[in-house]
């Protein structure tokens, strides 16, 4: 029997020794319940009402598949992931796969992603805590409206018309004494303390670190957003009937409004809800931090290799699948949050006003509590993305750097370079964050590239799972099929994506 090499270990033969290993699928979860549900989900409830529930739902699930199977071949070959993707058969650029440069331009929208994040992190904390008296005044006038907008909706809702029409002529009134009122400079002041407090967190970070910090800030926020939805239903002027709840779970599109199309809200949101793009491609990273590979060892062709690679894979699939339950709860429940209230109350939210437009959406449940509450949440799950983000793809660009050879690739290179590219992350993201002052559209931007490049890793999903697997570690049929399943979605929501953008662009064009 050949000896088992040192740094390797037996995987848990138990459920509750395998939970204790758990970790990587949790990571992933607070990067990704963060944006792409706060922001993009809800502006897609807002926009679309309930009808596009099986949307969201479906691009949560389909991902779960494609996620392990991208794991397997990073912990079964001992590559890293980009250099996998990286053996994709296609185009090849400079001496790099066509699937390398893909990414390369996905990254650079993801920096403007994260730039659209921090934003809001700013726009939060300067809601909660002003530091100049322009920024009291401002939150005190656009507080009041926000009050004025959710009142005169509410009314209507409950019928009282001449209820409506006031709080709309207070609003009108309090809307142009507004008008003279300089913006503050509280949002850029807050990025700025944002940007630099994260990247002095990622510079000193370990994985440990991110872990912790991860499962405490999107617990905080999962918790209020599943307690607001769950007091919604007790109120009758609020609550999700069945039959709006159930048109949802029925495949079909809403009609444009005003032009504009909540489908391609949806297509952009599908890229980076669930697991999108990005997450998919540094998920293996997370499960080498945690130890994974090095559990599992350099592959050999013995039996002892074959045991502890299944093991440890069933780990994984343990992990993935915990992380997918947690996310797509979380989804739906923004998701059904968004259309029951900024939905019914006509809001949508955009630039400067997103954070207030998005705390609307807590009115009807907390009522004068709901700013307090939503702000709490919404700092805690959009600074975990951005925290685990810019780590995560901090990982990646040094990745791609060591394939490109502008950096050797031996661990302490890797581990130091890692550091820097994690400092210098946020800083870029506030750079863009100054500059553009878009949240909404920075961070469905980089959906729409995310959402195409699905359709790139479907193509490397089919050839990690029948071109380059250990047989031994072959999975059942039934996986086959979700694999497949998974593939299919991918290149149904990235090919739609990429048609319906290059008909707009066309249209605009004309």
């Amino acid at each position: 029997m050949m000896p088992q090499p040192p740094e390797t270990s037996d995987p848990p033969r138990t459920l509750g020794a395998a939970l204790k290993h758990l970790g990587p699928g949790i990571v992933l979860a607070s990067s990704i319940v963060g944006s792409g549900e706060l922001i993009a989900t809800t502006t897609v409830g807002a926009e679309a009402g309930f009808v596009l529930l099986w949307l969201i739902i479906l691009g949560c699930a389909i991902k779960v598949a494609a996620q392990i199977e991208i794991g397997r071949a990073t912990l079964t070959w001992g590559r890293t992931p980009l250099a996998a993707f990286d053996r994709v058969p296609g185009p090849r650029f400079a001496g790099r796969g066509w699937i390398y440069w893909a990414w390369a331009v996905m990254t650079t929208l993801i920096l403007v992603q994260q730039g659209g994040i921090l934003a809001g992190v700013a726009q939060t904390l300067a809601a909660g805590i002003p530091v100049s008296a322009a920024g009291r005044a401002w939150n005190s006038g656009h507080d009041a409206a926000a009050a004025l907008r959710i009142a005169a909706a509410a009314r209507e809702r409950q019928g009282d018309l001449t209820g409506a029409t006031e709080s709309r002529q207070r609003l009108a009134q309090l809307e142009s004494d507004m008008k003279g009122l300089a913006v503050p400079p509280d949002e850029s002041i807050w990025a700025v303390v944002t940007g630099v407090v994260t990247a002095v967190l990622l510079a000193v970070g370990r994985y440990r670190l991110i872990e912790v910090v991860s499962v405490l800030l999107v617990g905080t926020f999962t918790l209020v957003t599943l307690l607001a939805l769950g007091l919604l239903q007790a109120d009758p002027a609020w609550a999700i009937s069945w039959p709006e709840f159930a048109s949802g779970l029925i495949p079909s599109l809403p009609a444009a409004t005003g032009g504009r199309s909540p489908v391609m809200t949806a297509l952009a949101t599908l890229g980076i809800i669930g697991v999108g793009a990005s997450e998919l491609m540094i998920y293996p990273y997370w499960c080498l931090e945690k130890g994974y590979g090095r559990a599992v060892g350099p592959r050999d062709d013995s039996a002892a290799w074959a045991e502890r690679a299944r093991g440890w894979l069933r780990v994984m699939h343990l992990d993935a699948w915990v992380s997918m339950v947690v996310y797509t709860t979380v989804t739906v429940a923004f998701y059904l949050l968004g259309a029951a209230t900024l939905g019914r109350l006509n809001l949508r939210p955009s630039g400067g006003e997103m954070v207030r437009t998005l705390g609307a959406m807590y009115a009807p449940v907390f009522g004068q509590w709901a700013a307090g509450a939503f702000l709490i949440g919404a700092f805690a799950v959009l600074y975990s993305t951005l925290f685990v983000a810019a780590a995560g793809n901090a990982r990646m660009v040094v990745d791609g750097l060591i394939l490109a050879g502008r950096l050797p690739g031996d661990d302490a290179t890797r581990s130091r370079w890692n550091r820097r590219i994690s400092t210098l992350w946020p800083l870029m993201a506030l750079g863009l964050a100054l500059w553009i002052r878009e949240p909404v559209a920075m961070v469905l931007a980089s959906g729409i590239a995310q959402a195409i490049m699905l359709a790139a890793l479907g193509v490397a999903v089919l050839f990690f799972r029948y071109r380059a697997i250990d047989q031994r570690l072959r999975p059942s049929p039934a996986w086959d099929l979700l694999i497949c399943l998974s593939a299919a979605g991918f290149f149904v929501i990235g090919l739609w994506t990429l048609w319906q953008r290059l008909s707009t662009l066309l249209a605009a064009g004309a």
